[in-house]
């Protein structure tokens, strides 16, 4: 991958591997110096990480021209008259991001993804070879044939006089002959020469004509095996499958046309036995958001002067925009999402901005949301407030996000972890290692109750196991003596194989209303439900997967892993 644009860094093709050693994708990172944008291109295809590298490449090269030209256009009314038609166009397209992806259609178009560009053969070309459509060869420019002489322009000149002279009519005569038989013999050496260019000619032309089949034969079986690994991916998000899932989730995402100011990153996750999918998105800074309302030329001054909107009307715009751009993201994956394979999407909203308290650059999540895809689908997003339908699906965030205050993320998946193994075979490497999923019940109680009193050891909190039952259950009491934050808290681990429902996160909760506690812990060795999120959501109940039991085991020393196909084998 290369690009002429000086303004443009390419970093090198790079691969991710599995715990097994196997590549699980790609990814290259590209800057733009002139922008001061960076972003780090992923697939699974090297061909179609390539298609997104151009795609990228592209929408920079159009940005950067549009910069250019407004760099160009400087102190004068002419631009100023510009400057403000293009910023009032910039904040109405602020207020539309939800609105201009609604008459988008989101689906993903495969047959687009497989128009590939006509081949066209990158071999040197010869001033002596013909060439059409794509630079083939098509034959060669034949050498310059010597005109083939006239034998009646040698005739001897003989005049009356010659005929007084004895032997002058015979010697002019044979003067004539041996002229045209010179003539006659360079002829047929140019005549030879010329055969033997073009032979020479004929041969460079059969060796191009040999180089642009083959490369035209390796072009078009790159192209058949692009189309094959497309025809993958796109099986394996019909058939739910993770890895297509994401690849289907990228291509969506990476499609959906946002402003030119926008900086879009972003990363998907997606657990294939519950449904979920989490997006960790990237979100506007406050002050890369739109705020020049007009630009006026001051004649007098010479000198150019901005109206930007007041901090109360930045502030508002700065929630609507993120409000929408949530929203928008959770819409287009539903829309597109034809395999049905989605059950539930939590949009998490994250920020780059230096902490003016200690100049450092900080990475926050500002909000937080899930959605139920039954749900989300009833609404009528034309018609919203986007604010009012975040708060409606029980979202997380300050009640002003230009503060930057950072949130909890509701969910959080690491598919990448190679010690949990959700239904699939773990790393040979791990074998040796401790399955919890595996491991006696009572063994399971005391390490429930061991890693939460380490938890919970600070500030003179106490842990007790108070009962305990053969299906892999524990029930436990944290006893926070904290005036502010402390309390009772009802702790609950599932050692299960399968996917937890809803009825057990009714329980806990039930059993902390009986209990009278502040909250409610409920951690498995496997997953959730998403009517297990749903059910939670706006409650004082904290839900724990296998990913979040295995971090925090290494937060506090210990080393094991899950594997659900061994432990359902094995019990």
């Amino acid at each position: 991958m290369h690009t002429s644009d000086p303004e443009v860094r390419i970093g090198p093709t790079r691969a991710r591997y599995t715990s097994t050693g196997k590549i699980s994708s790609y990814f290259v990172e590209l800057w733009h110096d002139g922008l001061g944008e960076h972003r780090e291109i992923k697939s699974a295809d090297l061909n179609v990480l390539e298609s997104k590298v151009d795609a990228a490449l592209l929408k920079w090269s159009d940005k950067w021209e549009v910069m250019k030209r407004r760099l160009e256009l400087q102190a004068t009314a002419e631009s100023a008259a510009a400057e403000s038609q293009t910023a009032q166009q910039a904040l109405a397209e602020c207020h539309r991001l939800l609105a201009a992806s609604l008459a988008a259609d989101d689906r993903i178009n495969w047959n687009s993804l497989k128009q590939h560009p006509p081949f066209v053969w990158d071999g040197t070309k010869l001033p002596i070879i013909r060439y059409g459509a794509g630079n083939r060869p098509l034959g060669i420019q034949p050498t310059n044939k010597p005109r083939e002489p006239d034998q009646t322009s040698f005739r001897p000149k003989i005049g009356w006089f010659h005929y007084l002279i004895p032997g002058a009519v015979s010697k002019k005569r044979a003067e004539a002959r041996e002229r045209w038989s010179a003539e006659l013999r360079l002829f047929e050496q140019q005549c030879a020469e010329a055969r033997d260019n073009d032979a020479e000619r004929e041969r460079a032309f059969l060796q191009q004509k040999t180089a642009f089949e083959r490369a035209k034969a390796e072009y078009e079986q790159t192209c058949r095996a692009s189309d094959e690994k497309i025809d993958a991916i796109r099986d394996a998000w019909l058939r739910g499958d993770q890895n297509g899932v994401t690849e289907h989730a990228d291509l969506v995402l990476s499609g959906s046309k946002y402003p030119q100011w926008m900086k879009i990153d972003y990363s998907v996750a997606f657990e294939e036995s519950s449904g979920n999918m989490v997006v960790d998105y990237r979100l506007p800074a406050p002050e890369e958001t739109p705020s020049l309302e007009r630009v006026s030329f001051v004649k007098a001054r010479n000198e150019r002067v901005e109206k930007h909107l007041t901090e109360a009307k930045k502030k508002t715009l700065y929630d609507s925009v993120c409000y929408q751009i949530a929203l928008r993201t959770v819409h287009e994956l539903f829309e597109a999402d034809e395999a049905n394979a989605i059950q539930a999407i939590t949009f998490n909203g994250w920020v780059e901005a230096v902490n003016t308290a200690n100049g450092r650059l900080e990475r926050s999540c500002i909000l937080s949301v899930r959605a139920d895809k039954g749900e989300f689908l009833g609404f009528d997003l034309a018609n919203v407030d986007p604010k009012a339908c975040f708060k409606a699906l029980k979202g997380v965030a300050a009640s002003s996000l230009s503060g930057l205050a950072p949130v909890r993320p509701i969910l959080v998946l690491d598919t990448d972890d190679s010690r949990l193994v959700p239904g699939r075979a773990v790393a040979d490497s791990l074998d040796d290692s401790l399955n919890l999923a595996a491991m006696p019940w009572e063994d399971f109680e005391h390490l429930v109750r061991e890693l939460f009193s380490k938890i919970f050891s600070s500030g003179g909190s106490e842990v007790h196991v108070t009962r305990a039952s053969r299906d892999g259950g524990v029930d436990a009491i944290a006893f926070d003596p904290d005036p502010i934050k402390g309390g009772k808290i009802v702790i609950q681990a599932k050692r299960y194989t399968n996917v937890v429902g809803v009825s057990a996160v009714r329980d806990l909760y039930g059993t902390v209303l009986n209990e009278g506690a502040n909250r409610g812990i409920l951690v498995t060795t496997s997953n959730y439900g998403p009517d297990a999120y749903k059910f939670a959501q706006g409650k004082p109940i904290t839900l724990l997967n296998g990913g979040n039991l295995l971090s925090l085991l290494a937060d506090h020393g210990h080393k094991a892993r899950i594997d659900l196909i061994e432990a359902k084998r094995l019990l």
